[in-house]
């Protein structure tokens, strides 16, 4: 039971000169109005007027929040690609499994199919933008019920690849959605030869190290611009590889020498794939040139303007030519027959000049495929010597051991075999430690985007 305690306190008294305040009045008592407010009130509000469950409600909102963020994306790029992005996919498409990335159609799957290696980057993202917002799982797991995310992740690795330059050709170089069957030109009509033949070698002027590329020309194009378009194409320098085909390591595997070996017969495969399509391209362009009606149109105008400057010098010299005799034509025909012999015999000797030169070619690709091995092994020794730039006392571990020598190996990938040479001269000038790892992480800046991310203890 509570008890009260009386303590015993004495109040001082008030100082002298002290005045007691006056009373403050009370303010007069005002009614105002309180207002329900707050998103939970609105939401409550709305569902009671519109008759809505809360699963019903939930629904609206996600579409209208859709619609909102697209209206304002429309209106903050002022919609510069209508359509980009919003068409319906093909049910293949939509099939499309995110772990056979390799077999997908990343331009089929940003809506990008009509234009292909044709598409800029801008293009890429506002494509890529727009499809995140009609297949994000949340939006999908709204409207459905379920979570699937399958197409979803096909548009980011969609996105990754055709954003990565080096990736994007890759996967350009191989592009199977294409057409690129080519008619035989001895079948194509002449009136239509230059429309039939213009669009393909359009088409395989994207490979071209060199822009611009010269174009087909018309039927009445001129023999300086046929035989400029003809040079270029016995010269073409293609960029087109194959590295898309690559096979990956057998997945859990550490070993250096399963991975040597995938990668050997992947770059041996490589090889083989570009030799096929220059063998491809070389054998177009014979058969084009073979065939082409401009050929015998600039022939037969050259023959006849011999045939009109024959005539006028014989005019000029008093009067028409007069016919030739039996002697004067034998002796104009063993001079032609004199004129093809010599011109068959500059033709076999150019040929043969031109086979020495290959096998030249030849033994000196395979001199410098020797050198390489031994300047690698030179390179890999200094690495060795120098503890694989590991702290003195320390012991590479053989993480670190294999990391530096498969880099070491993509190194000498990618540079020429005089830039290898020079690597090697200048690790062996710099000496043991850091200065030769200097040396090496100095060639692989040098490498720019050819060595972006394939580096981590040279970079």
């Amino acid at each position: 039971m509570a008890s009260i305690v009386t303590l015993p306190i004495t109040l001082k008294a008030a100082p002298s000169g002290y005045t007691a305040p006056a009373p403050s009045k009370v303010s007069q008592p005002s009614t105002l109005p309180l207002y329900p407010a707050g998103p939970s009130f609105i939401s409550a509000a709305r569902r009671h007027i519109l008759q809505r469950s809360f699963a019903e409600d939930d629904k609206h909102v996600e579409a209208s929040r859709a619609a909102a963020a697209h209206a304002e994306q429309s209106a903050g790029d002022g919609n510069p690609y209508p359509g980009l992005g919003e068409e319906d996919e093909s049910p293949a498409t939509l099939a499309s499994d995110p772990k056979e990335w390799k077999k997908q159609d990343h331009y089929a799957v940003l809506g990008l199919g009509n234009l292909r290696y044709k598409a800029t980057d801008d293009q890429i993202k506002v494509a890529h933008r727009r499809k995140v917002l009609r297949h994000h799982p949340d939006k999908k797991a709204a409207a459905t019920g379920t979570m699937d995310d399958s197409f979803f992740k096909c548009i980011q690795k969609a996105h990754e690849t055709l954003t990565n330059p080096e990736r994007r050709r890759q996967f350009d170089s191989i592009d199977w959605n294409i057409e690129d069957e080519v008619p035989n030109p001895k079948t194509v009509p002449a009136d239509q030869y230059t429309e039939v033949f213009g669009p393909i070698f359009v088409r395989e002027a994207r490979f071209s190290k060199v822009q611009p590329v010269p174009e087909f020309g018309g039927p009445d194009a001129s023999k300086k611009e046929v035989e400029g378009f003809y040079d270029f194409w016995y010269n073409f320098d293609s960029w087109r590889s194959f590295e898309w085909h690559d096979k990956e390591v057998n997945e859990g595997s550490d070993s250096r020498d399963d991975k040597r070996f995938t990668e050997k017969k992947n770059k041996s495969e490589r090889a083989r794939r570009k030799k096929e399509d220059n063998v491809r391209l070389r054998t177009l362009v014979d058969e084009v040139l073979a065939s082409d009606p401009r050929i015998k149109r600039i022939k037969a105008e050259e023959k006849a303007a011999r045939a009109a400057k024959k005539g006028g010098a014989g005019m000029a010299n008093g009067g028409p030519a007069k016919p030739m005799s039996a002697a004067e034509k034998k002796k104009a025909e063993e001079a032609k027959k004199a004129e093809e012999a010599a011109a068959k015999e500059q033709e076999k000797k150019a040929a043969e000049s031109s086979k020495a030169e290959r096998e030249a070619a030849k033994k000196a690709k395979e001199a410098a495929r020797k050198n390489l091995k031994k300047w690698k092994k030179a390179i890999a020794g200094v690495i060795a010597a120098s503890n694989y730039f590991q702290a003195e006392g320390s012991a590479p571990s053989a993480a670190v051991i294999e990391k530096q020598l498969a880099e070491l190996d993509s190194l000498v990938e990618l540079l020429e075999p005089e830039e290898v040479k020079d690597l090697k001269e200048k690790v062996d000038k710099a000496g043991n430690g850091e200065p030769a790892k200097a040396a090496l992480v100095e060639k692989v800046k040098a490498l720019g985007e050819k060595g972006e991310g394939k580096f981590s203890e040279f970079a």
